[in-house]
């Protein structure tokens, strides 16, 4: 992490920090922290600055190349991207159901891919902060350093990953950026070889992801205070759930509750997301804001991802995992859990339960035979709708005739979380920068606080609107021949030109 103090761009004098990158998370992006002249926080930004464009160049492509294509816009959950644009397709194909030997075989991926995803996050990413504290020496803040001080917990870590990766592989073809799931099914099936040596260590994985949960309620309990009060505010939650309310990490219904953990919204179809959800753009980030319409835009927000599913759903339907998301529960004495740290509890409830589908799937005979495509009526539109593990992933798309996308709309995870960050920063800000002499572990707590949603800032960065540029034109020589800017409304202006061709 570095940081920059400097005296902000703006009438009031207020001095400006930048946590520029943001460390330890995927994508790029940065904090702007707004300081008076007693060092008093008066203003708090997570900026997503890196912008892809994805739902735009996805237009006119052949549907069909759509399921491997949205995959590029990550490389640690790719599989998401390419099971929610499948499902959706699945619509477009009329292949809704896919057969029961190609959903087995999906959700068998699916699961690979949250439980890699959250071994990675939790061991690689988060654990360094959490085993050696906030302020402790930058150096050791890696997984280098808990692989000496912790090794078995880091050999866990990194075996529980591979054995993930290895069901991507052996469903998809590949550990990243597979073929395998496509539109109407799968292309292939699990062979027996693969799934006896998967079937040999799946016990022992299983008996590593609840050493994870316990070593994450382990350190709840030595600092309760730490855990409950940081970054800790109240929202709303968001997630899919199977239609008897159990916890489903590949499809379902949305279910939102109120931050008193009230349902709110309950059975609501994934084709009627948009009768749900709305996004607002800002100008200072590439990200946008999604709310809630009916209770809108200043207090709609909400969370999605492991904090929201676990509370969210009525039981997690294998016997380990909701033996522990019983505890989590308690933990709450009755209220909702609203504590950014309780993230990472929830995310390894959410590996063993991972593991234990892993275990069934692995046994059924319907993953190594049985048709793989499924066919019927063609539609125009379809909407699939994933528990990616950061969360709720929403992939719509509509088909024309000529089978060419026309209309692409993609919500990510982190997207729904993006207000939520922004409170949980300028929460952490408020709290422990207020009036003090900045350091670098006071400024890690700001990235603590963004690393316990896990966000993929990468996947999140889409325009609504016009997206903001300033272009210069310059010759083979260097001169500077035009400049445009566009601001965040469209509108254009011309810079004028000095004499030498500089922008004035």
């Amino acid at each position: 992490m570095s940081f920059d103090l400097e005296t902000a761009a703006n009438p009031t004098g207020l001095r400006r920090v930048a946590i520029d990158p943001v460390s330890r998370v995927e994508g790029h992006g940065k904090v702007t922290i707004l300081l008076d002249d007693q060092q008093r926080v008066q203003q708090v930004r997570l900026h997503i600055v890196e912008f892809r464009g994805f739902e735009k160049f996805i237009e006119g492509r052949p549907y069909w190349e759509v399921p491997v294509m949205v995959q590029r816009l990550c490389g640690i959950c790719p599989v998401s991207h390419q099971l929610a644009a499948s499902k959706a397709l699945d619509l477009v194909v009329g292949a809704r159901p896919v057969t029961r030997t190609a959903e087995k075989i999906r959700r068998l991926m699916h699961y690979g891919q949250v439980m890699q995803s959250h071994a990675l996050h939790f061991f690689y990413l988060a654990s360094p902060d959490l085993l050696f504290g906030f302020d402790s020496d930058v150096n050791l803040r890696n997984i280098v350093g808990v692989s000496k001080a912790h090794p078995d917990i880091a050999r866990h870590g990194i075996l529980l990953r591979k054995f993930g990766q290895e069901l991507i592989r052996v469903t998809s073809g590949k550990r990243i950026h597979g073929t395998g799931s496509v539109p109407g099914g799968m292309n292939r099936h699990v062979s027996r070889t693969d799934r006896d040596l998967l079937y040999k260590d799946v016990g022992q994985m299983i008996a590593w992801a609840a050493e994870a949960v316990d070593v994450v309620k382990q350190l709840h309990a030595q600092n309760r205070a730490l855990y409950d009060g940081f970054a800790s505010f109240p929202s709303r939650m968001l997630s899919l759930v199977r239609a008897d309310g159990a916890m489903d990490l590949y499809d379902g219904v949305l279910r939102a509750r109120d931050a008193d953990g009230q349902i709110i919204l309950d059975g609501v179809s994934d084709q009627r997301y948009m009768d749900l959800i709305e996004e607002e753009a800002r100008p200072w980030t590439y990200m946008k804001f999604p709310h809630l319409r009916s209770i809108g835009r200043e207090t709609g927000w909400y969370r999605v991802g492991p904090l929201a599913r676990v509370q969210n759903c009525d039981f997690i339907p294998s016997p380990l995992a909701e033996a522990q998301r019983k505890e989590f529960v308690d933990w709450g004495k009755g209220a909702l859990v609203h504590a950014t740290l309780a993230y990472h509890w929830a995310r390894m409830i959410e590996v063993l339960h991972a593991v234990e589908v892993i275990k069934d799937l692995l046994d059924d005979p319907d993953i190594l035979q049985g048709e793989l495509m499924a066919s019927g009526e063609r539609q125009e539109r379809g909407v699939g709708i994933i528990e990616a593990p950061r969360g709720t992933l929403i992939h719509d798309y509509r088909v024309g005739g000529d089978d060419l996308v026309t209309l692409c709309n993609l919500i990510v995870s982190t997207t729904h979380n993006n207000q939520a960050m922004n409170e949980a920063v300028r929460s952490v800000a408020r709290e422990y920068l207020d009036g003090k002499q900045l350091t670098e572990g006071l400024l890690n707590r700001i990235e603590v606080a963004i690393r316990a949603f896990d966000p993929c800032l990468s996947c999140a960065t889409h325009a609504l609107g016009k997206m903001p540029l300033d272009v210069v034109l310059l010759d083979v020589a260097g001169e500077q021949l035009d400049h445009i800017t566009r601001s965040h409304d469209g509108e254009l202006e011309r810079r004028a030109l000095s004499p030498r061709g500089d922008g004035i």
